[in-house]
């Protein structure tokens, strides 16, 4: 995560509006933390979203293998018997926490 932050925000840094804003006068700081971080943090929230989604899914698989009871548990058991309103309000409420 760190890697991807790092990178995002070199290539930030390197626009035309990063330069636009140094030449205006801005401070160092103004401008990383109000123009340049806001724009590199796209990528990283992408990619720790899709890091939570694997987790989450890891965790249904988790919880039915043990028989710990749960969500996940609930879900692939409603999955087996085709209950498909559980199978909703359980995507509903496992999107819910992830988003």
């Amino acid at each position: 995560m760190t890697q991807l932050t790092r990178s995002a925000m070199l290539d930030v840094l390197d626009q035309d509006y990063i330069r636009t804003a140094y030449a205006k006068g801005l401070s160092k700081r103004v401008v990383v933390w109000r123009h340049a971080l806001k724009n590199a943090l796209n990528p990283v929230i992408t990619a720790i979203t899709g890091w939570f989604a694997e987790l989450l899914a890891g965790a249904f698989f988790v919880e039915y293998i043990f028989g710990w009871q749960g969500i996940g548990k609930v879900t692939v058991d409603a999955l087996e018997k085709l209950d498909y309103p559980v199978v909703m309000g359980s995507v509903l409420i496992s999107a819910t926490f992830l988003y």
